[in-house]
C-alpha cells in the first residue's frame, strides 16, 4: 500500500457534522485490512523512531490504532479518556473547544514520571485534545516526545499549536 492508495481508502463525507466541513471517516480504513495494516505499520515505525516507551491513546478512535501499534512494539497503552470513564484516581485537564470546553482524564497511577510518551489519535485537526493530554502528562512528570495521527489537517494550525512536540501523520490534507 502507498499513501496514494490510503488516500483512496479514506471515505470523505461532505457537510458533516455541519455545512462546510469535510469529515474524513476512518471507518473505511478499518473495513480495509490492507489499509489498516499499512497505518499500523507506519505508526509503529514512527513510534519506534521516537524511542517511545508508552503510547498515549486518545479516546475513542485513537484507541483503535494505538492498541495494535503498542502490541507490535511491546509497549503499554495509556488511555486518555473522557469524563466519567475511569474508575480510579485520575488526573485531568480542561481545554477549549470551538463551542465550549471539554476535559480529558488519565489514571494517575498509570503515568510514570520520566517515561517517553507518544500521543496517538486517528485525526489531528486543531490539536486541542492532544495539547491538553500532553500538558496533563507533562505535569505528572512524563515526557511527550511526539503526537501522531493517521490523518492530519495542517491548515488548521496544529503544528504551531502543539510546538515544541513534533507532530507526524501518515497522510495530510491541505484544505477542506
Amino acid at each position: 500500500m502507498t499513501v496514494q492508495e490510503l488516500d483512496k481508502a479514506i471515505r470523505r463525507v461532505p457537510d458533516f457534522p455541519k455545512p462546510g466541513i469535510c469529515f474524513y471517516d476512518i471507518t473505511s480504513i478499518l473495513m480495509n485490512p490492507e489499509a489498516f495494516r499499512y497505518c499500523v505499520d507506519q505508526l509503529a515505525a514512527i513510534t519506534k523512531d521516537l524511542n517511545a516507551q508508552v503510547i498515549g491513546a486518545i479516546e475513542a478512535r485513537g484507541f483503535l490504532f494505538a492498541t495494535p501499534v503498542a502490541q507490535a512494539l511491546g509497549l503499554p497503552v495509556l488511555l486518555l479518556r473522557k469524563k466519567g470513564k475511569l474508575p480510579g484516581k485520575t488526573l485531568s485537564k480542561r481545554y477549549a473547544l470551538e463551542y465550549g470546553e471539554d476535559e480529558i482524564f488519565v489514571h494517575q497511577e498509570d503515568v510514570t514520571p520520566g517515561s517517553r510518551v507518544v500521543l496517538l489519535d486517528d485525526l489531528i485537526a486543531t490539536g486541542g485534545t492532544l495539547k491538553a493530554g500532553g500538558a496533563m502528562l507533562q505535569e505528572a512528570g512524563a515526557m511527550v516526545v511526539g503526537a501522531l495521527g493517521v490523518i492530519g489537517l495542517p491548515f488548521l494550525g496544529y503544528e504551531k499549536f502543539l510546538d515544541p512536540v513534533p507532530v507526524r501523520t501518515i497522510i495530510t490534507y491541505e484544505s477542506e
